[in-house]
């Protein structure tokens, strides 16, 4: 607690202690929030940028136009900032929907591979039904080592 914060609280007239406020103001942790919004020329892009800048807790705001995708870092709520960018320039804005490539064991499965998607990037999807698909079994794995490069005692066919 800072001095300034030491003599605010000396001077309350609001009779709650410090202790009471601090558990009522609690601090919200330093997050990255990534967001898609559709946005097709500088204008929207500008758009944008101003209605996030302005909101409180804001510490950088990155925009990237062909990818459609919105990095905001700062001390703020998801939630609110989408709700504050729908509301100010009227686009509908979502949480960044989707994954990279790297990371998705089965990209091209049906749920989880979107043509819309940016170049490099899959759709994250949490879907119970698509669960079969991130494990391979031990069978699958026996069968794709025996064909490949990697494996120096692979079955070569030629």
């Amino acid at each position: 607690m800072g001095a300034l914060d030491h003599i605010t609280d000396l001077f309350d007239c609001t009779g709650a202690s410090s202790g009471a406020r601090s558990r009522l103001k609690q601090r919200k942790q330093l997050q990255t929030v990534e967001i898609k919004v559709k946005m097709d020329c500088e204008g929207c892009e500008r758009k944008v940028r101003r209605a996030l800048e302005g909101m409180m807790g804001v510490k950088q705001v990155t925009v990237e136009r062909k990818a459609h995708k919105v990095t905001v870092v700062g001390y703020v709520d998801p939630a609110r900032v989408v709700s504050r960018l729908q509301h100010r320039t009227n686009k509908r804005a979502e949480i960044w929907p989707y994954l990279p490539y790297d990371v998705v064991d089965h990209p091209y499965a049906p749920g989880v591979y979107d043509r819309k998607a940016p170049a490099g990037y899959v759709r994250n999807v949490q879907d119970p039904q698509m669960s079969y698909l991130t494990r391979a079994s031990s069978t699958e794995v026996r069968y794709t080592t025996a064909f490949s490069d990697e494996n120096p005692s692979a079955c070569s066919i030629m």
